[in-house]
């Protein structure tokens, strides 16, 4: 967030749908990591709590200016080696603005629409730490996945992300309706390739996920695929709805893939263990 900036100022950012150029500030999402700035001139505020009271209001007030508002983790230690990177003091504002809208670093813009601080702060983490797997997934497919590198032409690329995505689809339509949770682990070069998603599952067919969460697990999947690594899945929460007479059942199902396809596999995937889910070749 800006040191000084009560009333909502407009970054440089991509403009919006309607035309309009969006509001973009970032949030330190923690005690430890506003002590840590405390030096760089990055808030007036006298304490954490203070510092919190006062990017709820800017948000606020951002929204009713702005309309469309982003934000971003703002990381100590990113920002640090952002600034050594292009020779800029961590103290000045152009450094912080230059910071916030990196281009390479755009995935970990989120949207916010008015929600709790309590709510918005997780998803900011969460997309910083995706943002970091998307740009490993996009290394590992040549720049495809962005559609900026030398493979971004390549059909295979293409077919690759299709197939990806009718994994995970197949996933939550063979579940049916719930509330779930999502976890993906890849074997990649330079270490695991993770991504959890939580998923709400209505009667009718809906399906409501972050988009931020959707986008990271259909890269993972698409990167495991386009490079043929072992992976491993599992799905668990509590099966069913109030529109079934109220009848729910606590699932895990998990799946294991060879890099080129998936199947039902017992194990255990980021703490959680599973039996083998159902054949994703049976769903249509």
């Amino acid at each position: 967030m800006s040191r000084n900036s009560r009333r909502p100022r407009r970054c440089s950012a991509e403009p919006s749908r309607r035309g309009e150029e969006a509001f973009v500030t970032g949030i330190l999402t923690s005690e430890a990591d506003f002590e840590r700035v405390r030096g760089w001139q990055v808030t007036d505020a006298p304490d954490y709590p203070g510092y919190l009271r006062e990017a709820g209001e800017l948000l606020a007030e951002a929204v009713e200016e702005y309309g469309v508002v982003r934000a971003r983790m703002f990381h100590p230690e990113d920002f640090a080696d952002y600034c050594l990177l292009h020779g800029l003091d961590v103290r000045e504002q152009a450094a912080r603005d230059g910071y916030l809208v990196n281009p390479p670093l755009q995935t970990q813009l989120v949207t916010y629409r008015g929600e709790d601080l309590a709510d918005f702060l997780p998803r900011l983490v969460r997309a910083r730490e995706g943002g970091l797997a998307l740009g490993h997934a996009d290394l590992l497919m040549d720049g495809a996945l962005r559609g900026a590198g030398p493979a971004a032409a390549d059909p295979r690329a293409r077919w690759t992300y299709q197939q990806a995505s009718e994994v995970f689809r197949r996933v939550l339509v063979g579940a049916g309706c719930g509330a779930y949770e999502f976890r993906v682990v890849v074997d990649a070069p330079g270490g695991p390739l993770e991504a959890r998603v939580r998923v709400l599952h209505w009667e009718d067919g809906a399906v409501r996920i972050n988009d931020e969460d959707l986008e990271l697990v259909t890269a993972v999947l698409c990167a495991g695929l386009y490079r043929e690594l072992p992976g491993a899945a599992v799905l668990h929460g509590t099966q069913g709805s109030g529109a079934l007479c109220g009848e729910y059942r606590e699932v895990a199902w998990a799946w294991r893939s060879t890099g080129y396809e998936w199947s039902p596999a017992g194990l255990a995937v980021q703490g959680v263990a599973a039996e083998p889910g159902f054949s994703l070749g049976t769903v249509v």
